[in-house]
């Protein structure tokens, strides 16, 4: 059970806007109080601030079912074991070694479909501004696109690292598509196609971008450490974005999502890539998917929030070692 910093007042529970130190963290019962990503404070001041968690609740770009716009709430509410004992595997507490704070939801206005790229957009650009990195939650996988653009206009073309069990690079049927936003973001430049690897693909696309593909198939045929080795020498040390869509995970631990395909990955699989990332040099993460009308006993938001959270850890990691 996490303890009480004694540097705090003492005030215990509801850390999500008592707490205005986000490098602090206290004593709060799992299942009460108000909710927020890992009970990090809500703030929109980035001061000092490593990441900020977002909330983008967009699901009209959706071929299949919808539901995800409600995907941010659920992952704030799954990550509350998350925030009560230290990371497993890295025996931290993450507040320790990372400022994070809870940003809060992007204001959206889906009566006005032309306004959302922009929105996100916008919403983006004014946290990568303060030198804040960003850990973005979808809503559906569209919102990656703006958000890229703008790492993108920060970094440079950025080297994709997308979690998947679909390309996201086939013809777009329209301005807001959750299935070709990537095709887009390499016909712009936004992604740097040539250090660019897409793992856990299964389903057929006869568009190749020239990014590195390792399938679903390939991974239960391998180990997650050698499919990591692939993954850090193709990616080096190139600003490397972070997508994980929550569908590269089979069904059967991933069931509330919008477009699910058997033969996915298992939850530990994922995991074990994700905590290997400590090399790469990552400048902006998301996850996206979480569609909780279809999920069951918040299998799928737990898993989400769990690698959310390691993803932070793996930052943390990295400013640990620095």
């Amino acid at each position: 059970m996490a303890t009480h910093d004694k540097n705090l007042p003492d005030v215990l529970g509801d850390q999500a806007w008592q707490n205005q130190q986000p490098e602090a963290h206290f004593f709060e019962p799992t299942y009460s109080g108000a909710l927020s990503f890992l009970r990090r404070p809500y703030s929109r001041d980035f001061t000092n601030v490593d990441v900020a968690v977002t909330g983008v609740p967009f699901d009209g770009a959706v071929t299949y079912r919808p539901g995800c716009r409600l995907g941010p709430r659920a992952i704030r509410a799954a990550s509350v074991q998350l925030a009560e004992l230290p990371a497993f595997p890295f025996g931290f507490v993450l507040s320790d070694h990372l400022s994070v704070v809870d940003a809060g939801d992007v204001v959206l206005n889906p009566h006005d479909p032309a306004t959302i790229f922009d929105a996100i957009y916008q919403h983006a650009k004014s946290i990568i501004a303060t030198d804040t990195k960003m850990l973005s939650f979808g809503g559906d996988h569209f919102v990656a696109y703006p958000l890229i653009k703008a790492h993108a206009e920060a970094y440079g073309p950025v080297a994709l690292l997308q979690f998947d069990a679909h390309s996201d690079t086939w013809d777009s049927l329209g301005p807001l598509d959750h299935g070709t936003m990537f095709y887009e973001a390499a016909k712009e430049g936004l992604i740097d196609v040539a250090g660019s690897v897409q793992l856990g693909l299964r389903t057929h696309n006869d568009r190749d971008v020239g990014m590195k593909v390792i399938t679903a198939p390939e991974i239960h045929q391998s180990n997650p450490q050698a499919i990591l080795q692939q993954v850090l020498a193709h990616i080096g040390d190139r600003p490397c974005y972070v997508s994980f869509d929550i569908d590269v995970l089979d069904p059967a631990f991933a069931p509330g999502t919008g477009t699910p395909v058997s033969g996915g990955l298992a939850s530990w699989q994922a995991l074990e890539i994700i905590r290997g990332l400590m090399p790469l040099n990552i400048i902006g993460m998301d996850l996206v998917e979480v569609s909780p009308p279809f999920d069951h006993a918040e299998m799928t938001a737990i898993a989400a929030a769990t690698v959310a959270h390691d993803l932070l850890c793996v930052l943390a990691e990295q400013k640990r070692q620095r």
